[in-house]
């Protein structure tokens, strides 16, 4: 059920005033709009505290707008929704803001339009522009973005980093020592009580932003990557900030789905999420009989029948399964001459498992996206992971939009590798794509993060939607003689499990070998009773720079994960979020007391106990380490 009705805020809206406000429904977050001598900005006050002030805003086309703006009407309303999410962080939200929409011309001889819409939550803000119909412009390129963030104070910050470590804790002028743009997400801390975060929603028709530190102090610049063509009529993406009282409201919020409108999918019966084997981190491993595992049918197999016996949803073959992946004669309509593409999709479902593929630009633009993917479709193939997309700018948001729709036309998830657009939300939209490598996945680029990279990374980039990290390893110790492990893996296996509870994702892809999680297989268990849809995400504590602890349900089941970064430590853990007066079962796979990220990986323990909402535990996570719980009723 929708509510959308007119509701007057903050200042009067005559045609001629120069300043406008809009409050959150809470009234705790203030946007005021203002024009300065004729330039748009932008002011944000949170409980009483302005932390955004004359920050400016606006577009530089290639017919550019004069220098002057004058406001010429304005509108307001109040929204509410709710509605359910196919899969997500959080199944049932509720979507309620106040917008406010000023619309502005230019002042010159032939005059120009420009809307500014503004959004007000209570976990956070949003603008976008929009150039409407007008009789002097129809055509035109937007060549920069003026959109700044200038802060009240040289707030401490970091930011997401490509597939490399992430940045920070910086000061924002120190930012001007950076060279290369920012990526977003971007979190600052504002004070002991207040983090924001900048990112952006909806990124469909334009160029993405990064961020770049300009001339003003305290101050960000959103900078597009490249022009982008465009007509009268259009929106651009939202320009988004999160607030929150700690780092994990951050990770909570649904601001960006929020920010997206709702499914274009009306069948989505067939979109699963879930848990993935994979077969490229595993070629070359060697199992006690002498079989070695390479890409081939035979190996599939093995890595399908576990599988099937294991509550493992899917099967991603990856790149070479149909030629060398840059190779512009490597057909994905076949496979290569070790794979029996056919078999190995027969073999699949027959034992109740889904096989996902492996395709990049080459191969999709060579023999036509469309041909390539109705034919995955054909096979029974039920996702595709896209890798490699060789253009930048409006080019790979278009050909993003392009790959998710026509995978959604055959059926068909996606997973996006090597660099690609940010996910910004689109997952209301199109709930078939589960999951992008907007992080520095587990032993990709030819190393593995440490502890501190993957708790990073629970608080930034997961902020903008699922990511692909790769969790899962099991078996630590002589790794490095596979082909694509390429270096030593930091980390501890409890720590494994428990990135799969924290690490938000519609496919968890698990790197090792089926012989490495047998030999563990009373911790494995952890892994086999992961639901593919959760109900429901709660950051239970932790900070940016020392550990997280997550705690997401599935009916009336449980599954907690904690880590830590590279320091040991105790962590109280408070069971107030379960039912009162109610037993459950708490199931603990935990860090031995000798396990270590470097030199005793693999050494953990487990026990069960019964807990109930008073419970309190300490737990003690090892250097790098971790802790998972699964936690379910007693009858």
């Amino acid at each position: 059920m929708k509510f959308i009705y007119i509701l007057l805020l903050g200042l009067p809206f005559f045609a001629n005033s120069q300043s406008y406000q809009v409050n959150s429904p809470d009234k705790n977050i203030a946007i005021t709009f203002n024009l300065n001598k004729g330039t748009p900005t932008y002011n944000v006050v949170v409980n009483g505290t302005k932390i955004i002030q004359n920050s400016k805003l606006g577009l530089k086309l290639n017919t550019a707008f004069a220098d002057e703006f004058k406001a010429l009407k304005s509108s307001s309303k109040e929204f509410t929704e709710n509605y359910e999410m196919k899969w997500w962080k959080n199944k049932n939200i509720q979507n309620h803001y106040n917008e406010l929409t000023v619309s502005l011309e230019d002042v010159s001889e032939n005059p120009k339009k420009l809307n500014i819409i503004f959004r007000a939550y209570n976990d956070g803000i949003a603008f976008r522009y929009g150039v409407p119909k007008q009789e002097n412009l129809s055509e035109f390129s937007i060549e920069k973005d003026y959109s700044e963030f200038s802060f009240t104070d040289d707030f401490t910050w970091w930011s997401a980093n490509a597939e490399r470590d992430n940045l920070g804790p910086l000061s924002i002028n120190a930012a001007v020592t950076i060279e290369s743009s920012i990526h977003t997400p971007l979190v600052l801390q504002a004070s002991k009580n207040l983090y924001l975060a900048i990112h952006e929603a909806g990124i469909y028709d334009f160029s993405n932003f990064k961020l770049r530190k300009n001339g003003k102090p305290d101050t960000f610049q959103c900078e597009v990557q490249g022009a982008s063509k465009a007509k009268t009529g259009m929106k651009t993406s939202w320009r988004t900030l999160f607030i929150g009282t700690s780092p994990g409201m951050l990770v909570e919020s649904n601001l960006l789905v929020n920010l997206n409108p709702p499914s274009k999918i009306e069948d989505t019966s067939w979109i699963k999420s879930g848990v993935s084997m994979w077969d490229w981190r595993v070629w070359g491993f060697k199992n006690k009989d002498g079989f070695t595992y390479g890409l081939n049918t035979p190996s599939h197999k093995k890595l399908i029948d576990f599988a099937s016996k294991n509550n493992v949803d899917f099967l991603l073959m990856d790149a070479d399964w149909y030629g060398p992946e840059f190779s512009d004669n490597s057909d994905p309509t076949k496979s290569n001459k070790e794979i029996n593409i056919e078999e190995n999709l027969r073999y699949a479902k027959e034992k109740g498992v889904g096989i996902i593929l492996y395709l990049n630009d080459i191969g999709a633009k060579k023999f036509g996206m469309e041909r390539v993917l109705k034919q995955f479709s054909d096979w029974g193939a039920v996702g595709v992971k896209y890798g490699f997309m060789t253009s930048g700018g409006q080019e790979k948001v278009l050909q993003t939009r392009k790959v998710i729709e026509l995978c959604a036309k055959y059926k068909l998830m996606v997973n996006f590798h090597d660099s690609p657009i940010p996910p910004s939300g689109d997952e209301r939209t199109w709930p078939n794509t589960f999951t992008r490598e907007y992080c520095h996945s587990q032993a990709d680029a030819k190393y593995s993060y440490y502890p501190e990279t993957v708790v990073s990374q629970a608080f930034i980039n997961m902020i903008s939607g699922p990511i692909d990290m790769c969790n899962g390893w099991y078996g630590f110790e002589g790794n490095e003689v596979r082909p694509r492990v390429f270096k030593f893996i930091p980390g501890t296996v409890a720590a494994e499990n428990a990135k799969l509870v924290v690490i938000f994702s519609g496919l968890s892809v698990l790197p090792d070998a089926p012989e490495n999680y047998n030999e563990k297989a009373d911790l494995f268990d952890f892994v086999k009773h992961i639901p593919n849809q959760f109900d429901e995400y709660k950051v239970l504590g932790g900070d940016i720079e020392s550990y997280i602890s997550v705690a997401r349900r599935q009916g009336k089941n449980w599954f907690v994960g904690s880590l830590t970064t590279r320091e040991p430590r105790t962590i109280t853990l408070n069971f107030n979020f379960l039912e009162p007066n109610t037993k459950y079962k708490a199931f603990l796979y935990e860090d031995a007391p000798d396990t270590h990220y470097i030199n005793n990986r693999e050494a953990y323990t487990t026990q069960e106990l019964v807990v109930n909402s008073k419970t309190i535990l300490e737990l003690k996570l090892a250097s790098g380490g971790g802790n998972a719980i699964r936690i379910v009723p007693i009858k």
